[in-house]
């Protein structure tokens, strides 16, 4: 295992990502799957809250005091998915969320295939990528001739092994049996201090900027 995962702060599996969890459509009786799951923490609050029927989570490692073993989340595997199947059957799940999940993979492309056969026929792929066309990021590499990583994380995130921009991001969501519904930015507005001065920017500029403002996509892709 990346020594780079182990040494991470345990609040890095903790979060609850509403963001990505406003995306589920209203139909409670759905399963989820979480590629990615963290602690377990979303998937928990998807199952509570009456959003999800069944909730499984895969996840790199095991996360001491976390929620991966909470009786409400229905099964949660400790796996690479690289290298390791996902212990569910196919054409199974209504969603499937992968969460700050691609970008950390070696081959995303072989891999989202891989995950996706456990995806309905018209279920939804729900992803968060960062935008490494994002203006600071721009400007540290074009400007400061700096490409270090970062074990504090964000988009130099030390454990990132991919990077996408809008274009690229969709190219990836048209791979294999999906197509994209749509493709959002996200700002994240609780995240940083910055966030809702980069949204009205974009909204002022008329989305001219979109893609130098945008911290990373939400995007939802349905299989075909």
């Amino acid at each position: 295992m990346n020594k780079n995962y182990t040494d991470k702060e345990k609040e890095y599996f903790s979060h609850v990502r509403l963001d990505v969890i406003s995306l589920l459509p209203p139909v409670p009786l759905q399963k989820v799957l979480e590629i990615g799951a963290g602690g377990g923490a979303s998937l928990l609050y998807i199952k509570e809250n009456n959003l999800a029927a069944e909730v499984m989570g895969v996840e790199l490692m095991p996360v001491p005091g976390s929620y991966q073993q909470h009786p409400s989340i229905d099964k949660f595997q400790v796996a690479d998915i690289e290298k390791q199947e996902i212990d569910a059957p196919e054409d199974y799940f209504d969603i499937i969320i992968c969460a700050d999940v691609l970008e950390h993979l070696a081959d995303p492309w072989t891999s989202l295939a891989k995950i996706t056969r456990h995806l309905k026929k018209g279920g939804w792929l729900i992803a968060s990528v960062p935008n490494i066309r994002e203006f600071k990021t721009l400007s540290k590499i074009v400007f400061g001739g700096d490409f270090r990583y970062d074990v504090k994380g964000g988009i130099f995130d030390n454990t990132h092994l991919r990077f996408f921009c809008r274009k690229n991001i969709l190219e990836l969501m048209r791979s294999g049996s999906l197509s994209p519904v749509y493709c959002k930015p996200n700002f994240l507005l609780k995240e940083i201090p910055q966030g809702k001065k980069r949204r009205w920017i974009n909204r002022l500029t008329f989305g001219l900027f979109l893609d130098f403002l945008a911290i990373q996509y939400l995007c939802v892709a349905e299989k075909k």
